[in-house]
């Protein structure tokens, strides 16, 4: 039985890195897969997946108009698997319709993603995963202080944690740090 997996984590936690690593073991073994990615991120390029240590691949980039279900349908239906790259920017009816890919077509959806933004909230899309995934796996990664990071600072160019700001903005590890709750709470001065 085909499942919905969301893989999530803070930045920096190698989330790219792990898709392109299962994707690649499919294609290994003889099988198709999809790459999907959020046409926002354009950081590697314009419907590319990066990660930092390296290895990219080519990716189909998705908006949030896109009816995931009818362009895997048309586009993926010999896939072995579907993988998702920042998931976060989904919508909850992409969501629904990455649930109906596994659900009705029989294809695993394993979707990467952020939970969180700088400010502690969900992500749309992530909150859909959330309530809709079969399968939660977290990715870790470490605060400088070597605790598990669950909270992400943004920085501005002084490598202060800005409080406001829209919820979506591309950046790498010239805007944001991976931080424990602890040290998340001292950077953003919340004393609750």
């Amino acid at each position: 039985m085909a499942k919905l997996y969301f893989h999530y984590s803070t930045m920096n936690a190698g989330k790219s890195t792990l898709l392109l690593q299962a994707s690649y073991n499919y294609r290994e073994r003889g099988m198709a897969t999809l790459l999907l990615t959020a046409a926002l991120d354009d950081r590697a390029g314009t419907g590319r997946i990066a990660s930092r240590i390296g290895i990219a691949e080519a990716a189909r980039g998705f908006t949030p108009a896109a009816d995931l279900f009818a362009l895997i349908q048309a586009e993926g239906r010999g896939a072995a698997c579907i993988f998702v790259d920042e998931a976060q920017f989904l919508t909850a009816d992409q969501v629904w319709q990455l649930a109906r890919v596994a659900d009705d077509l029989g294809q695993p959806v394993m979707c990467y993603g952020l939970r969180i933004d700088f400010r502690g909230r969900l992500f749309p899309g992530s909150a859909a995963l959330l309530a809709l995934a079969d399968d939660l796996r977290e990715v870790r990664t470490i605060c400088h202080c070597g605790r598990k990071a669950t909270m992400v600072v943004r920085q501005d160019e002084q490598g202060r944690a800005l409080h406001e700001g829209a919820q979506v903005q591309i950046g790498g590890n010239e805007t944001y740090v991976s931080l424990c709750r602890r040290h998340w709470r001292e950077a953003m001065g919340e004393t609750r």
